[in-house]
């Protein structure tokens, strides 16, 4: 069991009150809050050891490099790949997909297909968009049930000989629905096909072996697991990466420069032009000890709890209409009340001190396959407790109450 009193006491911004009210953190599949222990981190980088990394024989760039080394090393770890040359510094889930689209777009030609869902983010849809204009490729989507799960029969037929890659969402930002990726995994590589998943929502939610799944690529971010924002990661199986030519050019990622010709840098550092975060990789690799303190197997197990809680309570509110119901879920609960509007009912929660996401959660596809324009989404982190979940569904009630007099 987690004793979500004493991590509450980790994150001071818990104290805070909105409103008049104590701050009720429902909006965690957006941003999670910061543990002291990271914004110590990030401010002991920039007080005592602040240097350039890689570049200098100083001390104190000497340090700087150990420590954001030993920060690609810890997420390694947490992710369990095979080697650091595989863990690539981005600045999110967005640039991460983004690279891949860019780099793996070049090893493309006109027809070639790229198969995302249609339960993505706009982030897993909007890079292939541009790279179907820029390369003549063309996106197809495996479409979803009204059970806000993918229709994953579906999938051998969509599969041709053009396709390239397979890039999906390990857990939907909107439905919560927990994607059978082994299956699909093991499916595309008996084609032949590497597959790409946005770990955003999964990696900080229970434990992910990018061995185990056997993924081609997983993108995930610092500030959705208690990190900084503006800090990424991209994992490639090295084979990939290898053959995949660098995303941007610039410092760092060379290996001799000259007007005739230049050769790149070898992993990872072909992919990270530029300085990098060095006080980003290390404040992420302060929250990954964190959670690692906690176990990431707890954590899963409190988050389903709370998830588990969360659909009883909802579920006994008249009118509640939850989007999605998929039997494996994760992080988080999108639903609609009555014919009150979700940015209404998000207003109203604010209110009384309670954060909660309304609107399309950027993946407007989703919203347009359910005839709606939004939802209201709770999402739940390490902090939240069955007390934050009582406040919400009174919250709710007060809504209601208000809307229908």
């Amino acid at each position: 069991m987690i004793d979500s009193e004493k991590i509450r006491n980790d994150f001071p911004i818990l104290q805070e009150t909105v409103y008049g009210h104590p701050l009720t953190y429902l909006d965690n599949a957006a941003t999670t809050q910061k543990p002291r222990c990271v914004v110590d981190r990030i401010k002991e980088g920039y007080l005592h050891r602040n240097a350039n990394v890689h570049r200098g024989v100083h001390f104190l760039s000497q340090e700087a490099t150990e420590a954001h080394e030993s920060a690609r090393e810890r997420v390694r770890r947490f992710i369990h790949a095979r080697s650091t040359s595989e863990i690539i510094f981005t600045r999110g889930t967005t640039e991460s997909i983004n690279l891949v689209a860019s780099s793996f777009g070049e090893l493309l030609s006109e027809g070639d297909e790229i198969l995302t869902t249609v339960m993505e983010h706009h982030s897993n849809i909007v890079p292939w968009q541009l790279l179907e204009q820029r390369r003549g490729v063309v996106l197809k989507a495996l479409p979803i049930r009204k059970d806000g799960t993918l229709q994953t029969e579906q999938l051998e037929s969509l599969i041709t000989s053009r396709t390239r890659l397979i890039t999906l969402a390990h857990v939907s930002n909107t439905l919560a629905t927990v994607n059978p990726v082994r299956e699909i995994i093991r499916l595309a590589h008996a084609h032949g096909i590497p597959v790409l998943l946005d770990g955003a929502q999964s990696v900080p939610h229970f434990p992910v072996d990018v061995e185990e799944l056997d993924a081609d690529f997983l993108a995930f971010s610092g500030h959705k697991i208690y990190g900084p924002a503006g800090i990424g990661i991209l994992y490639g199986k090295e084979e990939w990466l290898e053959k995949l030519p660098p995303y941007q050019g610039g410092g760092e990622m060379i290996d001799k420069v000259s007007f005739e010709k230049t050769t790149f840098n070898v992993l990872p550092y072909k992919f990270e032009a530029g300085t990098p975060d060095f006080i980003g990789s290390t404040a992420l690799a302060a929250a990954l000890e964190y959670i690692d303190g906690i176990g990431m197997e707890s954590v899963a197990a409190h988050e389903q709890r709370l998830m588990d809680y969360a659909l009883r309570r909802l579920g006994e509110i008249p009118e509640m209409r939850i989007i999605g119901g998929a039997e494996k879920r994760s992080g988080l609960i999108s639903f609609l009340v009555g014919d009150i509007h979700p940015y209404d009912l998000g207003t109203i929660l604010d209110k009384l001190g309670i954060a909660v996401r309304t609107g399309h959660h950027c993946a407007q596809p989703v919203m347009d396959y359910y005839g709606i324009d939004g939802t209201v989404r709770a999402s739940f982190g390490i902090y939240n407790t069955e007390e934050d979940i009582d406040i919400l569904v009174e919250g709710i009630d007060r809504a209601i109450r208000l809307f229908h007099h």
